[in-house]
């Protein structure tokens, strides 16, 4: 299996990133969706991103639409939803498979290396994954944590 560092994404705008980049940073990814009883979390995401992002903490969204058609929309509306209901600016990328054979591979990896209480899947929108500075997967967390929940792990991986 790759490490996080070896793999890359396309942001939502359709370019291409490689995880590489953010080498050396905190990072934590989050499968999100626009119209989930989760979406709230978007506000806390921000709120972590906005107070962490110069100590190295970065965010990345991947929308995804496989749990209750929760996140319908294209790319550009789902950009657009997050910039004007939570005024996200961390990183969004296109909306993306968390499960099953199409299953992008960021969520392939993370889901191998910290499986959860269904194994190597997705639970539900908003479950959440911390990665070290170092690229190591460091924790899961069930959607019901909020971003404020997982704070001092944050500030824990931070400090490393």
């Amino acid at each position: 299996m790759s490490g996080f560092y070896e793999l890359s994404a396309n942001r939502i705008n359709g370019d291409s990133v490689d995880m590489s980049e953010f080498a050396g940073k905190v990072v934590l990814v989050v499968n999100t969706a626009s119209e989930c009883g989760f979406t709230p979390q978007y506000k806390g995401l921000q709120e972590l991103f906005d107070k962490y992002q110069e100590k190295g903490l970065v965010i990345l969204g991947f929308p995804c639409d496989q749990f209750g058609g929760q996140e319908p929309g294209e790319n550009t509306e789902i950009e657009q939803v997050c910039q004007l209901n939570y005024g996200v600016s961390f990183p969004m990328f296109e909306k993306v498979d968390v499960n099953g054979p199409d299953s992008h591979e960021v969520f392939k990896y993370l889901t191998s290396a910290l499986p959860g209480l269904m194994g190597k899947k997705v639970k539900w929108n908003f479950t959440k994954f911390l990665i070290g500075r170092d690229g190591k997967p460091v924790k899961r967390y069930a959607p019901t944590k909020t971003p404020k929940a997982i704070e001092n792990d944050i500030v824990r991986a931070l400090g490393r």
